[in-house]
């Protein structure tokens, strides 16, 4: 139960990372285009299915359920991706200065903000490709390794950001 705990709790934290991300650009953005509508639409979708994508690759047992766990996987790195690639749109969308949307001192950060999202969204992407399910650490493919590459760099882009100011 310990576990099922721990599994839980980090899925859960890939949620509250998403929603206090979306909250921040949405208290800035204004919702006034149906693309808006339309991504935000597509972002609480891939939010939804997040928990369970994520308890499919967890239960999944790799000896039994191989071909079910592979397909689990890529959905779950193409709703992850989405979910990376959502933010930065919107992020883009406030780094932009001729919007004036955020003060001319805050738009570096939200350029790397931005970029730190889609090379995340790429990382995911880039994952279902077979080679990433084929080669195994410890008999696990690096698919799931490389899904915590997109942890680290949010990190540093947080520790390097409270640097400089």
């Amino acid at each position: 139960m310990l576990v099922d705990l721990l599994e839980f709790g980090f899925s859960f934290l890939i949620l509250i990372s998403v929603w206090l991300a979306y909250t921040n650009i949405m208290a800035i953005l204004p919702v006034e285009d149906d693309v808006v509508v339309a991504l935000n639409l597509a972002l609480l979708f891939l939010v939804s299915i997040e928990p369970y994508l994520f308890y499919l690759n967890i239960t999944f047992d790799i000896l039994a359920h191989e071909l079910l766990l592979d397909y689990a996987s890529i959905l779950y790195a193409l709703d992850m991706a989405g979910l990376m690639l959502i933010l930065a749109l919107f992020t883009h969308q406030l780094a932009g200065e001729e919007k004036g949307l955020v003060p001319k001192e805050a738009i570096t950060r939200y350029k790397r903000v931005r970029d730190v999202l889609c090379v995340s969204g790429a990382l995911f992407a880039i994952t279902i490709l077979p080679i990433f399910w084929a080669v195994k650490i410890q008999s696990l493919p690096i698919r799931f390794y490389l899904w915590s590459v997109p942890l680290v760099l949010s990190s540093i882009r947080r520790v390097s950001y409270n640097e400089s100011h």
